[in-house]
């Protein structure tokens, strides 16, 4: 019953994702993407969300045991795939879905059980999301000049944004997972010479997509290896 009902809550929250999706970047000059990973285009989209955004929701319940963890965590991956959508089709994270995301996820964090989360180690784990990639990002400028590095001001945000939902305790792991599958995935479009060395590869949807993982099963394993 309680997979039907986070079912739901991802067909509502479909409706969400594509609308901001189609919304957020009207204000902005998106950016022409040179590619498109896993077959994705932008008119494939609506569906592709509507599929996935749910089975993912309605899934959650057989791995956190917690109803509050549930829901808390179904907003966190919400979030999370508007904004692999929009750095997939415009090469854009935006401000206004980050701060106000990381807001919540600090505020949700005296909500969920303490192996998920908890206001010290969201503080944490901000804080050092946000120095890591900031630091990398200081040095890509520093290689590549400004503008053309590989990440962007977004990702530093991003990474804030995951400390303050996974907590300093699965921050690391989250991180080290999105650049294993950010290396991966590049790996596979150069050997299929869909991109070259010199094209601008969006990095945040590998982020955002490590999140979700951790949100789905971090806990469990990170405790596990902690201990």
């Amino acid at each position: 019953m309680l997979n039907l009902v986070f079912f739901l809550i991802g067909l509502l929250a479909a409706v969400i994702i594509n609308t901001l999706a189609d919304y957020l970047p009207s204000s902005h000059t998106p950016l022409r993407p040179q590619w498109h990973t896993w077959g994705w285009s932008q008119r494939k989209r609506p569906l592709l969300v509507f599929i996935f955004t749910p089975l993912i929701l309605g899934s959650l319940p057989f791995s956190l045991e917690s109803v509050v963890d549930t829901a808390v965590n179904s907003f966190h991956i919400a979030v999370l795939i508007l904004i692999i959508v929009t750095d997939l089709e415009h090469k854009l994270i935006f401000d206004v879905v980050t701060i106000p995301a990381a807001i919540i996820a600090l505020l949700t964090s005296f909500l969920v059980s303490p192996a998920e989360n908890n206001i010290r180690l969201a503080v944490l784990g901000a804080i050092t999301g946000y120095a890591i990639f900031f630091l990398l990002y200081w040095v890509a400028q520093l290689i590549y000049g400004p503008g053309r590095g590989a990440l962007g001001a977004g990702d530093v945000k991003l990474a804030m944004l995951m400390g303050a939902m996974l907590g300093f305790h699965r921050i690391f792991f989250a991180l080290m997972l999105g650049i294993l599958l950010g290396g991966i995935f590049s790996l596979l479009l150069l050997l299929s010479r869909r991109v070259s060395r010199d094209t601008a590869l969006p990095y945040g949807q590998y982020l955002a997509l490590g999140a979700i993982i951790m949100l789905i099963w971090g806990a469990q394993y990170v405790q596990q290896f902690l201990n």
